[in-house]
């Protein structure tokens, strides 16, 4: 058996799941952004009792690394990091981003011609975002971008880019009356998806240095000063 537990933090719905491989034994989400701290500890105590798997049977934990929710990102990966550590086992970091496109493949990848864009929604007009092709190979890296009219007008000139997440609604105002070759499609991160990135990412030993291991952040994360 390959018990992997799996945590997402990083956007407004959180998914925590136990797979055996690629298999969802149990899962449970969460879709108020604010209580995933306390969400996140009692649904991995939770998981492990419905499926009766002793915490130390874990192969391995993978995180969303980000980018996204910096609180999200900060509770995923320190719990992420204690357990790996505490259980001697190997941890697996994943990019929001591309794990957003594996399951828009997954959902609408019926065009192998297509552009992949997820988006995640950061504040006014900015968007967190990266292109990716139908096999996951990165056209455009992951950054913090402001959308206008003239986003991605050089990648949508050839092939057809089909864009989504928490941030597409917003650019979907701007692209709408676009000559370019832009679609706007519903999709999210679901339980199954999570699992078999997981498990790609076992299979091919994708294991990051527990002390290392470093947030994507994207942008840098700064804090309000606080009034005294």
């Amino acid at each position: 058996m390959n018990y992997i537990l799996n945590i997402h933090t990083t956007e407004n719905k959180a998914i925590v799941n136990i797979c055996d491989e690629d298999h969802v034994l149990s899962a449970m989400e969460n879709e108020t952004q604010n209580q995933h701290a306390g969400f996140l500890h009692l649904s991995i105590q939770k998981l492990l009792q419905e499926t009766n798997i002793p915490v130390s049977s874990l192969k391995s934990i993978g995180v969303t690394g980000g980018p996204g929710s910096y609180t999200g990102i900060r509770i995923g990966l320190a719990t992420t990091k204690g357990l790996c550590y505490a259980l001697g086992i190997p941890m697996m970091m994943y990019n929001a981003l591309e794990l957003m496109t594996f399951s828009a493949i997954r959902q609408h990848g019926d065009n192998e011609k297509a552009l992949f864009c997820p988006m995640i929604d950061a504040r006014r007009m900015e968007v967190y975002s990266a292109v990716y092709d139908y096999n996951l190979a990165e056209i455009t890296p992951p950054s913090a971008l402001i959308l206008n009219e003239h986003s991605f007008e050089n990648i949508a000139k050839n092939s057809p880019l089909f864009y989504f997440g928490s941030g597409a609604k917003k650019f979907n105002e701007i692209a709408e009356n676009s000559y370019l070759n832009l679609h706007w499609i519903l999709s999210d991160i679901t339980s199954e998806a999570l699992a078999a990135f997981g498990w790609n990412k076992f299979k091919k030993n994708a294991f990051e240095n527990i002390i290392n291991a470093k947030p994507l952040y994207v942008k840098d994360f700064y804090t309000k000063a606080k009034i005294v």
